[in-house]
């Protein structure tokens, strides 16, 4: 299969400050060229890491994308393989548009600029 899938935590329109505190995600599926080829919001009954986790792995998501996460569930997916991009903050689109490219980094803050 080429191409990954990843599962972003979400509130609202932008990643999740906490992993474990989110019942919303967006599952997409990102080819190799960078397009984005399906994308679906999942809610989840609660806020739960465990239940999280657990979707990741029945799901066969490559690489999680999310703001906070404690070490516990980080650790526990980079051991089933799972590439964790945290730390991050910001708009869904722009970070998922640098997801796609390949360029997303642990650390990123993407906010739109101007307005108010």
């Amino acid at each position: 299969m080429s191409g990954h899938r990843v599962l972003i935590a979400l509130r609202g329109d932008e990643v999740a400050w906490r992993f474990d505190k989110t019942a919303e995600a967006l599952v997409c599926d990102i080819a190799d060229s960078g397009e984005v080829t399906s994308r679906a919001e999942i809610i989840f009954a609660r806020s739960s890491a465990e239940d999280l986790c657990e979707y990741v792995l029945a799901h066969g998501i490559d690489t999680v994308v999310a703001g906070g996460m404690e070490e516990e569930y980080y650790h526990y997916l980079r051991w089933k393989r799972v590439e964790v991009i945290d730390n991050v903050a910001g708009e869904l689109a722009p970070v998922l548009e640098r997801l796609a490219r390949g360029r997303l980094s642990s650390g990123d803050i993407l906010f739109a600029t101007g307005g108010a």
